[in-house]
């Protein structure tokens, strides 16, 4: 028999004792269980991780972020003191390269102080590493919310898509939860709610009021993206979310496992995968404009990327490094449509506040 991982013993522990377990309650023990949670116990970045993130594929990705904040800084009527907040910042290789084109522009570097919201030890570990030089001052918090308030400027890449989701089922009776159960094989497997969900299906959008029977349904909590919204308005300042999912509410299961660059059944060796699902970008759109914001997008990171230049700094970076080779794989990587690069799957969207206009990369 398998060994089972220190995580699913507590899990079957806790459905034991408390019946089958939601998908988002699932999913949130395996990434953020403080004692055996995925991102408390693994570096997952990287070549020797689990997957690869767009700032560890090349360091355009970051600068061309930070010439955005600059530009955004500068819409916001350039403060004295703004806040530069990361969410979920990995291995601190965006800000580090963001904090790096800063110095470009040395009024908005002065005004710079940046701030990290990390769960993990370990990870906070390696950003303070790679950020030892940064020439600004650095906090980390637990969650935006923890931030102190002020003008500011958000940066999420990759962290949406880690949030918990939710799953719901379609069957003759109607809408159930899907939830986590133990088996009779003695395995964990996907089941679902007995009773149907009361007045889901008049949530749907009308175009989802009549799936087949086995279609399911995912949708996250507003919570962060209610905060994002909040500290954007009450910050008279922007985000830039960069994520991959759907630009449109729809139908489908997006859960997945990935381990050392490869998928994965969701429900083996809870703690020892990363599990991400799609965002729903129009899901995520609405709670955030709905704190009052303006949003732009989404749009394709290929578009947005050639938009801020990706083109003429990969340019730049061959002629001074002569990296040809390199430098042009790591462009088709953050821009190619092929199905293992970045450029359709991941879409990018901003949220400012009315103040400010239309941020960079976002004109029509």
């Amino acid at each position: 028999m398998e060994a089972r991982s220190p995580l699913e013993t507590e899990i079957r522990r806790r459905i034991a004792l408390a019946g089958p377990m939601p998908v988002a309650e699932y999913m949130a023990l395996c990434l953020f269980d403080p004692k055996h949670g995925y991102y408390n116990t693994h570096d997952p970045f990287g070549a020797r991780g689990d997957f690869i993130t767009a700032p560890e594929v090349s360091q355009m990705f970051g600068e061309l972020v930070g010439l955005w904040a600059s530009a955004v800084w500068k819409q916001m009527g350039a403060p004295e003191n703004v806040r530069l907040i990361e969410l979920g910042p990995g291995r601190g290789t965006m800000m580090k390269d963001v904090l790096r084109t800063a110095k470009i522009v040395p009024e908005f570097q002065a005004a710079i102080v940046a701030h990290l919201v990390e769960i993990s030890p370990l990870l906070q570990t390696q950003q303070e590493k790679a950020l030892e030089d940064a020439g600004v001052p650095l906090f980390w918090h637990a969650a935006l919310a923890d931030v102190p308030k002020g003008p500011a400027i958000i940066l999420a890449n990759e962290f949406f898509d880690a949030l918990p989701v939710n799953q719901a089922i379609r069957t003759e009776r109607g809408w159930h939860e899907r939830r986590i159960q133990i088996d009779s094989s003695d395995q964990l497997a996907f089941s679902i709610a007995p009773e149907p969900l009361p007045f889901f299906q008049t949530l749907l959008p009308a175009d989802l009021q009549a799936p087949r029977v086995g279609a399911i349904f995912e949708w996250r909590a507003d919570t962060a993206a209610i905060e994002l919204g909040r500290r954007v308005v009450n910050g008279r300042g922007a985000a830039l979310v960069i994520d991959y999912g759907h630009t449109e509410t729809g139908l489908g299961e997006t859960l997945q496992a990935v381990g050392q660059h490869a998928y994965a059944d969701p429900l083996t060796l809870p703690g020892n995968l990363d599990l991400t699902a799609h965002v729903d970008f129009q899901s995520l759109s609405r709670a955030v404009e709905a704190m009052g914001t303006n949003g732009f997008g989404p749009i394709e990171q290929s578009v947005f990327l050639r938009r801020l230049g990706i083109e003429q700094r990969a340019a730049s970076l061959k002629a001074k490094t002569g990296r040809s080779n390199e430098i042009d794989q790591a462009l088709a990587r953050l821009i190619g449509q092929s199905r293992m690069a970045m450029g359709e799957l991941f879409k990018v969207t901003a949220f400012a506040h009315p103040s400010i206009g239309i941020p960079p990369g976002f004109e029509s």
